[in-house]
């Protein structure tokens, strides 16, 4: 090896040093379930086949330099035959301390990651929300938060390019 090479690793390690990323809290920032057709949906004894509608929506806040709370927002609806059987909404928030990465390197850190790790904790209420409200346990399947982040930020670029060339 050269110097030249032995000088930019050097480098490279101590900004990789320099790098933070710590999950200082997790929390449940806001919850609601509901059902407005008990007992009455109850006593119906078709099959459940419901309907399930899933949206899933992402914030971010900072907080600080380094801090930034996250809030990954999942709401599902069940219906049959139109009509509203429940409807449970989390929104699982954390703060994570990160320092040391650049904008374009933040992005995707709390645009995917971050949500990847709170989905676990939103999973798990909106299945208790479900379960105790009643009815069958409702597993959320894995989500692909790389992809979703993906995705919104090749919306935001067309939608800039279309306002630009307006």
């Amino acid at each position: 090896m050269n110097d030249e090479t032995t000088q930019e690793q050097a480098a490279q390690a101590g900004q990789a040093g320099d790098r933070r990323f710590d999950i200082e809290k997790i929390y449940l920032k806001d919850v609601s379930f509901e059902t407005t057709n008990t007992p009455d949906v109850f006593a119906d004894k078709s099959p459940w086949q419901p309907d399930i509608n899933i949206a899933i929506r992402t914030t971010v806040k900072k907080v600080t330099d380094e801090h930034h709370e996250v809030v990954l927002s999942i709401t599902v609806t069940a219906k049959r035959d139109d009509s509203t059987i429940y409807l449970a909404e989390v929104h699982q928030a954390g703060v994570f301390a990160i320092t040391g990465y650049t904008d374009e390197e933040l992005g995707p850190i709390l645009g995917a990651y971050c949500p990847s790790t709170l989905f676990p904790f939103a999973r798990q209420a909106i299945a208790d929300l479900v379960w105790k409200g009643g009815f069958p346990q409702l597993l959320l399947g894995p989500i692909n938060f790389d992809m979703m982040y993906e995705e919104r930020k090749r919306k935001t670029a067309a939608a800039r390019q279309q306002a630009e060339s307006s």
